[in-house]
Order: structure tokens, then sequence, then C-alpha cells
């Protein structure tokens, strides 16, 4: 996934937010403001769908290896386990980053928001590898559709399991409001309202009991 992709994602969550009306770009049927996506895993364009459509591409085999459906599962991992020291090994050099596994890689990719768009930071493997062994949680992630978002900013202690649409629409709201070189107060309220929603949403969740159900 190259970092022009993400932007043009993070372009088109954007102009999402701002359509006043939104259609299934497969049927062209309108679709609520609440509604799934699909992604085209050639281009990594994120795409509207109704309900119908989201029926048809829902399974794995669903989709002839093209489209992939956007799972819409939001878990609020509030025992994760990550210490300063284990986030200073991933050499992310600020304090929000989402990762995913990129299916055609065969890897983890980590991308941070910033004023220009989404930047992708070099991830250390066996830094990876230790986060994920102390969180299993994270061996259920779905390949291109789901990413381990994390919000360290201002004091906060945040990690949420998301649709790859939520981390879009942070980058897009970061890429759009940030102003000068700390952001300023608007775009920090609206950060702080973003993840608001996202935990008022979002379902808790604790390792262990995710670990028991990954095993059963």
């Amino acid at each position: 996934m190259t970092a022009s992709r993400l932007r043009r994602l993070a372009r088109n969550a954007t102009e999402e937010v701002r359509a006043a009306e939104e259609r299934c770009e497969l049927c062209g049927e309108l679709v609520p403001p609440e509604h799934r996506h699909l992604i085209d895993l050639e281009s990594r364009d994120l795409m509207c769908c109704c309900r119908a459509c989201a029926v048809l591409f829902d399974g794995s085999a669903a989709g002839g290896g093209h489209f992939k459906l956007v799972p819409d599962r939001r878990l609020a991992l509030v025992d994760f386990d990550m210490d300063d020291v284990r986030w200073a090994d991933l050499r992310i050099p600020v304090d929000m980053a989402f990762f995913f596994r990129h299916g055609a890689e065969g890897r983890v990719v980590a991308y941070y928001p910033s004023p220009a768009g989404p930047t992708e930071s070099l991830l250390e493997l066996d830094a990876w590898e230790e986060i994920e062994r102390a969180n299993p949680v994270l061996s259920t992630l779905e390949p291109d559709v789901e990413a381990l978002l994390v919000n360290r900013a201002r004091g906060a202690s945040d990690h949420y399991l998301v649709p790859i649409e939520d981390p879009y629409r942070l980058v897009a709201l970061i890429r759009t409001r940030w102003r000068g070189l700390t952001g300023g107060s608007e775009v920090w309220q609206e950060i702080e309202s973003f993840f608001a929603g996202l935990s008022a949403r979002a379902k808790e969740t604790r390792n262990e009991r995710e670990e028991a159900a990954w095993q059963s």
C-alpha cells in the first residue's frame, strides 16, 4: 500500500462526511449516514455500499479476491498490554498510529496521521510480535479491513480494534483541520470528540476473554 493511495482514502473519507446524499457505489441506491463499506484490494479505495450489496459480499469467498466487505466490529481494548518501552520500540514518532495486516504483502504495516495525510512508519517486526503475544486479540485482526488504533496523545491510553475506515476518518480530520505547528485548539477538540464517539460505539473487551474465544 502506498502513501498516495492512503491519502486518497483519507480524501474519500472527508468527502463522504460532507456528502449531502450518498449512494451505494455498486447499485446506486441511496444509503443512510451509517452504512457499510467495501475495500477494493487493488486500488485500496473504500466504496460505500447499501445493505443488500453488503449481504452479497459478506463471506470469505465473496468478492472474487477483488472486493472485501469491511467489518463493523469496534472493540475498546481496556487492558491492552503495551507500556512506554514497548511503544518506543515501535519507533512511531507521534502519539497516534494505526496498524493493519496487508494481505498482499503478508505483513503488518503502521501508519500515523499527520497534517500531510497518512504517513508510513517502518515497523520493527520483533517489537510488533512481542506486542501481539501479549495481546492475543491482535491475532484476530482481519487482513486489509481491520486495524489496531492507538491514541496516546495528551496523556491518553486508548487502544481500539476498529474497521479500517475509522483511522482514515481520523486522518482526514487531522489533515483538514490542522493549523500551525501544534494543530490549534479546534482540531484537538475534534480529535477528542472523535475518540469519545468511538468509545461510545465500541464494546469493552479484555484480553483474557478474547483469548479464550479465539482458542475455542
